[in-house]
């Protein structure tokens, strides 16, 4: 397992030194510009957008497909993800998280816009993503198997596995023992079945309800953490300005830690990019693909720039020293510095709380993420999930990576869910370059019929595309 766990770190840190970061930031600095700073000037429209009744009360509103995407990302990342970051690369981690958010929001319109215009019909509801889109607009069924293949080992494995181990490391310390992780892993695979074995809809009624809760109860914690400390705050933003430009945290060698560290984290929590939030994208049942594409875009700046930056000044206001969380083996020490932080603040409520926090926000992640999974085992194995006995093997699989992930030790767990993650960059970020267009034209058509007065409507032939299932 050591020898395994060397390979996947090289190879992570492989990715994200030399070949990730520059990718993505170009790409969302390329969707920003041809899209006239989407993100920015259509932000109102998004929340406009959002508030949209749904035509059929049986399909799939574009408020449920946001929280199943919000789901997967608001999770583990949101609070051990960004702790780490800090941990690893200063409060200057903060910064460059707020830069890959603010760019990836452009990319999270891109992605899901095109997996709107290129969706499929279901039974009860539409389906889609980047594989669909890649088969169909670019005519490469095989690039397009080679995406499912690497979103299901991310989703249903790596990260899962990271999401069971992140709770788990959190629970452990109120149940010592040596088999503490076997029976917390199994109690976590045990919950999480109860759901992936429902299926989607299940997946997206439970959703709706958990997430926006969990959302709000944690925001308000943070909130109070920094009334709290609010003498900390000028210090605070000093040092996330200071350190995110500082010569030797920002550019020592070729990739400093704070930039590297903070892009990382930012991409696995807001996941702007990577071509996971398009598959619950397409499966919202609205008049036009920009629609939800707005809505996704709202979705990486609730994640980032709101549940993220939360933990981020929970963390900076208490003011403890994060060089203390990194142990021998020069792991980070995610789960201690977040309830020491918020120890120091609430006494023993705030170690309770975060580990409930955690709790949810891991098993939301755990269903959201399956949710994905599902939703390529399809473009792989057609009508898969029309046959209950595949399918219950495919759950069941899915439910024993969560145990298993809850053994993992911290560095492997992370490094092979950036691994993963980045090869699903490599395959997305580039098909979404050459697509744009597409999805820039069905902005421009979207933008010409709210000019007039309409409730923009899409036809594909509109704007050159006459190969869909749906707008015709």
């Amino acid at each position: 397992m050591e020898v395994f766990a060397s390979i996947v770190r090289t190879i992570s840190g492989w990715l994200y030194s030399y070949i990730l970061i520059a990718l993505l930031i170009f790409a969302g600095l390329c969707f920003t510009l041809r899209t006239g700073f989407v993100q920015f000037r259509m932000l109102r429209e998004s929340l406009r957008v959002i508030s949209e009744p749904r035509k059929d009360k049986d399909a799939t509103s574009s408020f449920q497909a946001l929280m199943v995407s919000t789901a997967s990302r608001v999770g583990t990342g949101n609070i051990v993800g960004v702790t780490g970051a800090i941990i690893a690369g200063g409060p200057g981690a903060v910064f460059w998280m707020w830069v890959i958010a603010l760019i990836g929001g452009a990319s999270a319109f891109v992605e899901s816009t095109l997996a709107l215009i290129y969706k499929k019909k279901g039974e009860n509801s539409s389906y889609g993503g980047p594989a669909y889109y890649i088969k169909q607009a670019l005519h490469s069924p095989a690039l397009g198997g080679a995406f499912a293949i690497a979103l299901i080992l991310t989703y249903m494995g790596g990260f899962n596995a990271l999401a069971s181990y992140n709770m788990t490391d959190f629970v452990k310390a109120y149940f010592p023992g040596e088999n503490a992780t076997l029976i917390i892993g199994a109690v976590i695979a045990v919950l999480a079945a109860l759901v992936i074995l429902g299926g989607g809809k299940r997946i997206s009624r439970v959703t709706q309800v958990i997430v926006p809760v969990m959302a709000m109860l944690y925001i308000g914690v943070a909130l109070t953490v920094v009334i709290l400390n609010i003498e900390n705050l000028p210090v605070m933003f000093q040092m996330i300005f200071s350190e995110a430009f500082n010569p030797q945290s920002a550019f020592g060698g070729l990739m400093g830690a704070a930039m590297m560290n903070g892009i990382k984290r930012g991409l696995y929590s807001n996941e702007a990019g990577i071509g996971s939030a398009p598959n619950a994208a397409a499966s919202a049942d609205v008049s036009h693909p920009v629609k939800q594409g707005l809505v996704q875009m709202l979705a990486v700046f609730l994640d980032t720039l709101v549940i993220c930056t939360a933990t981020a000044f929970m963390l900076l206001c208490t003011n403890l020293d994060a060089s203390l969380y990194i142990d021998a083996a020069g792991d980070t020490m995610n789960a201690a510095y977040i309830q020491d932080s918020l120890i120091a603040n609430f006494g023993a409520f705030g170690s309770f709380f975060i580990t409930a926090a955690l709790a949810l926000f891991a098993y939301t992640t755990l269903i959201g993420n399956y949710y994905y999974a599902e939703m390529n085992i399809n473009y792989l194995i057609e009508d898969a999930t029309k046959n209950k006995t595949f399918m219950l093997c495919y759950r069941l699989a899915a439910v024993f990576v969560i145990f298993i992930g809850a053994q993992f030790s911290a560095g492997l767990a992370w490094d092979l869910a950036d691994v993963l993650m980045g090869c699903m960059a490599l395959i997305n970020v580039p098909v979404c370059l050459i697509l744009s267009g597409t999805a820039c034209k069905a902005l421009d058509d979207y933008m010409k019929q709210r000019r007039e007065g309409k409730d923009p409507v899409f036809k594909a032939a509109d704007i050159g595309i006459h190969d869909t299932e749906y707008w015709k």
